[in-house]
C-alpha cells in the first residue's frame, strides 16, 4: 500500500464525538511508552503526524487521521500509566472501552507490545478482554531494533507460547521497528487486504 496522504482530522473525548462516517478504521493501542506515536509516523511516512513525547501517557484523546482519503488510522490513549490520577485513569479506561466495544467502523485493533519485555499482566488482561468480547485484533511487537534478531525471535515465540496457554488460535502478529521501518509493508498490506475484503463482502 502506498500512503499518498495522511491528515489529522479530529481529537475526540468520547466515542460519540468521533467522525460520523462509515469509512473503515484501524486503531492502535498499547501501554504507555510502547512506541505508538513513532510507529504511526513510520507507517504513514509523516514524521510529525502523531506527536511523540519523552513523557509516557501523552495521548489523552481519540485521535483520527484520514489516510489516502479512504480509511482512518486511530490513535487511542495508552493504558497503564500509573502516574495519572485515579479519576483520569478511570476516564481513559472508559473512553477506550467504549470505543473498542461500540465503534462499528473499527475493523481491527492493533495492540502494541514492547518486544524487549516478558509478557506483562496488563497487556494479557487487555488481550483477554478483546477475546471475550469478540473484538478483531492483531499484535504488533515494537522496538525490534533494540535487540538482536535472535533475541527478537525468541522473545516473540515466548510471548506466543504464553498466549497459547489460554488461546486455541493465535491472533495475527507483526514485528516492527520505527527506526529501520521493519514490518511497515506487512502491517500496511494487512490493512489493505482487510479493506479489500470489507468492500467485497455482500
Amino acid at each position: 500500500m502506498d500512503i499518498k496522504s495522511a491528515e489529522f482530522v479530529i481529537s475526540s473525548p468520547t466515542v460519540e464525538k468521533c467522525p460520523q462516517t462509515q469509512q473503515p478504521e484501524y486503531a492502535f493501542i498499547g501501554r504507555s511508552n510502547v512506541g505508538k506515536s513513532s510507529l504511526i509516523n513510520m507507517l504513514t511516512g509523516y514524521n510529525k503526524l502523531a506527536k511523540t513525547s519523552a513523557m509516557p501517557g501523552k495521548t489523552l484523546l481519540i485521535n483520527h487521521f484520514l489516510i489516502n482519503k479512504e480509511w482512518y488510522l486511530v490513535d487511542l490513549p495508552g493504558y497503564g500509566y500509573a502516574k495519572r490520577g485515579k479519576k483520569e485513569q478511570d476516564n481513559l479506561k472508559h473512553m477506550i472501552t467504549n470505543y473498542v466495544l461500540k465503534r462499528e467502523q473499527m475493523l481491527n485493533l492493533f495492540v502494541l507490545i514492547d518486544v524487549r519485555h516478558e509478557p506483562q499482566r496488563i497487556d494479557l488482561d487487555f488481550i483477554e478482554f478483546l477475546g471475550q468480547n469478540g473484538i478483531p485484533f492483531s499484535l504488533i511487537f515494537t522496538k525490534a531494533d533494540k535487540l538482536s534478531n535472535g533475541k527478537v525471535k525468541s522473545n516473540v515465540q515466548a510471548y506466543l507460547k504464553h498466549l497459547l496457554q489460554d488461546w486455541e488460535e493465535l491472533p495475527p502478529y507483526f514485528v516492527t521497528s520505527s527506526e529501520s521501518k521493519q514490518g511497515r509493508d506487512e502491517v500496511l498490506g494487512y490493512i489493505e487486504q482487510i479493506n479489500k475484503d470489507d468492500v467485497t463482502e455482500p
